[in-house]
């Protein structure tokens, strides 16, 4: 049985799915801020007025004067002309810049739907929460820059991969009610429950997979150990489990942070391709089995690409097409959840 949609549902689906591709560059353009060291250049959060760079000589030497002041500056970037600042400045002021269009390009059509009437009144609280979220996530974003502008030179570890967390559930979240008001509801049936579960599973390991991702990157575990698929010459990497306590071990020693990245890895790995041979029994329609198959296609581009990255000790464009990518991964994931989910949105 196939519900049909109306022509309104369509187009705020369209403006989800807008804000979607949005968020989607975001998270690219943050992987491309960290990789360049640009996420400390700007030591103020200035939501309004920030939306402005620098345009004189004077307020440039200004800004630059106060980026000195930072542990960044002391301890890695003594010296730096102001014309390198630059071009640390901008990436980390087009990150800001483009979470700022969000806000508008997401407040502004929601404005323009509620007055006319376009938006159900089950779809008002879930585009409200959508906001501010989105709200929090720009707090969350300048919570974690503080944490490098105190001693250490970098971002925290956990206040960067809560940001990056933040902004997946965001997107999922965005992306599962697009889905929803794009999509007919296809009402399968109940013997479709294990599929189901097993595709929700499956989702979850590739969030998870992108969170040990980013303590990769909050740890820089990524120039370490650059051999494939031993670490070193070993499975088990020298150096694993030798902090205390242990629950600080998962998440800042480096060699188990990359470890743990791989061993998801290789779960996928196994996992992906049991659920398509699962699926197979199935007399799934067309909306179902597609995203599948891209989802095992993707699976393996996604691999590649990270080896890549890892042998080719982290470029910035590889990095930020496998921390792309992961993104891709997961929208499949949750595309094939959701392609197997009965009833509303």
């Amino acid at each position: 049985m196939i519900a049909p949609r109306n022509r309104s549902d369509k187009h705020i689906a369209v403006w989800l799915l807008t804000c979607c591709a949005l968020i989607f560059a975001m998270v690219v353009l943050g992987g491309v801020t960290r990789l360049t060291r640009s996420g400390l250049s700007i030591v103020e959060w200035d939501p309004i007025m920030g939306a402005i760079p620098p345009l004189t000589q004077a307020q440039w030497e200004q800004t630059f004067d106060k980026y000195k002041q930072t542990p960044e500056y002391v301890k890695v970037n003594q010296g730096m002309s102001l014309g390198d600042f630059k071009s640390i400045f901008y990436v980390e002021w087009a990150h800001r810049l483009l979470g700022r269009l969000i806000g508008l390009v997401f407040l502004l059509p929601f404005l323009y739907f509620l007055i006319r009437r376009q938006i159900g009144k089950q779809l008002v609280p879930k585009l409200l929460t959508m906001f501010v979220l989105g709200g929090l996530q720009g707090a969350i974003g300048w919570y974690m820059v503080k944490s490098g502008l105190v001693d250490m030179p970098r971002v925290s570890a956990y206040r960067l991969t809560a940001h990056l967390a933040f902004a997946v559930v965001i997107y999922a979240y965005i992306l599962w009610v697009a889905l929803g008001l794009m999509m007919p509801r296809v009402h399968f049936s109940t013997a479709l429950q294990p599929l189901r579960r097993f595709s929700g599973w499956i989702t979850g390991l590739v969030f998870v997979m992108i969170l040990t991702g980013g303590f990769v990157a909050g740890t820089h575990a990524g120039f370490a150990f650059n051999t494939f698929p031993l670490m070193n010459g070993r499975f088990f990497p020298e150096g694993m489990y030798t902090m205390e306590p242990l629950w600080a071990d998962l998440f800042e020693n480096i060699a188990t942070v990359q470890f743990n990245h791989r061993l998801l890895a290789y779960v996928l790995l196994l996992v992906i391709p049991a659920f398509w041979l699962t699926a197979r029994k199935f007399a799934l329609p067309r909306q179902a089995q597609t995203p599948i198959r891209l989802l095992l296609a993707w699976l393996a581009v996604q691999i590649a690409l990270g080896i890549t990255t890892l042998i080719y000790v982290v470029p910035v464009s590889l990095a930020a097409a496998h921390q792309g990518g992961a993104l891709v991964l997961f929208t499949l994931a949750l595309y094939v959840h959701h392609s197997l989910h009965t009833g509303p949105a």
